[in-house]
């Protein structure tokens, strides 16, 4: 047992700040919530019941699965791809893919999503009717060497799929694009440049590196806003109908409220799948971020890890 107590501090009585102002917060915060609840329960206009109906009717599932989920996955999964690509572009030396990578970004952040899904849904259809691939100015090259094709290998009709889900797709994923290779560039560039030096100094490939070196260490700057806009996506799909796309979640639900003269049910059948899928997303996240997040940062102790050590400093006085 130690005896040297002499330069020992005595026991220090402290008192803890009042904070008055939390408590008032907190009053007002409940007697809100309270309010909010209370017009939940008695106010008629709400119709839960009729709200919980329209959330499983077969159209509006059938909005969610085919319209909501499968629009923001296909969506995000185009923005993704091509937004890694085109932050490469724009991080390259090549001063043609860098300049193809601004403008691209540059008009896509700059148009309204509802604004590109309006024309990729009517105007495009307007201004061609079919899509020819094929050599340029085919026509006028058969003509002139008599030959009885117009050397186009490859014909489709817009109007076929303008008022598809595939259009949507097309139009939310490059939009989303432009924001991802924002994203990723941030990413790539909170990796020191001493790794991507090293893995080309054990033989690797330019490109090699980037898969395997830079791109898993910049996962951690990229999954969390990542995430938030996979979650924007989900909602991003009510725009479908810009694009004439009715199989979706938001519009089959106002559509039962609509036509049952019961607005506000149809409105909240809609939010609570939002809210459910978007919550799902969330949890999903944050177990991304703190697998790729392994390894940075000391996470701060747990109360039990606390009081661990507190008892052990204490015995080791002894």
């Amino acid at each position: 047992m130690s005896t040297d107590t002499v330069d020992r501090p005595g026991e220090i009585h402290a008192r803890p700040v009042r904070h008055p102002g939390r408590w008032v917060a907190l009053v007002i915060i409940a007697i809100l919530v309270a309010m909010l609840i209370s017009s939940f329960i008695t106010n008629p206009k709400w119709d839960w019941g009729f709200a919980f109906q329209i959330m499983q009717q077969k159209p509006v599932i059938n909005g969610l699965w085919k319209g909501t989920i499968l629009g923001t996955i296909g969506a995000m999964i185009l923005g993704i791809v091509l937004g890694v690509i085109l932050a490469v572009m724009r991080l390259s030396e090549n001063p043609v893919l860098r300049g193809v990578s601004f403008a691209y970004t540059w008009f896509f952040r700059a148009m309204p999503r509802y604004v590109l899904l309006a024309f990729m849904g009517g105007a495009i259809a307007l201004l061609y009717r079919e899509f020819d691939i094929g050599v340029p100015f085919g026509q006028q090259i058969a003509g002139a060497l008599g030959l009885s094709t117009d050397l186009t290998f490859w014909s489709f009709s817009w109007n076929d799929i303008s008022s598809t889900i595939w259009v949507g797709i097309l139009g939310l994923g490059l939009s989303e694009a432009a924001y991802m290779a924002e994203i990723a560039r941030a990413g790539i560039l909170s990796v020191d440049k001493g790794q991507g030096e090293a893995a080309q100094a054990l033989g690797m490939s330019p490109g090699q590196a980037m898969r395997r070196i830079i791109l898993p260490q910049a996962m951690r700057v990229i999954v969390p806003p990542t995430g938030n806009e996979t979650i924007a996506m989900v909602k991003d799909t009510s725009l479908f109908i810009a694009a004439s796309i009715i199989t979706e979640l938001y519009f089959q639900a106002y559509g039962f409220g609509q036509r049952s003269f019961k607005i506000v049910p149809g409105f909240m059948a809609a939010v609570m799948w939002y809210l459910i899928v978007c919550s799902i997303l969330m949890v999903g996240q944050s177990y991304l971020e703190r697998y790729f997040g392994r390894g940075f940062g000391a996470q701060a102790p747990t109360k039990r890890e606390r009081k661990v050590k507190d008892l052990l400093s204490r015995t080791g006085d002894h």
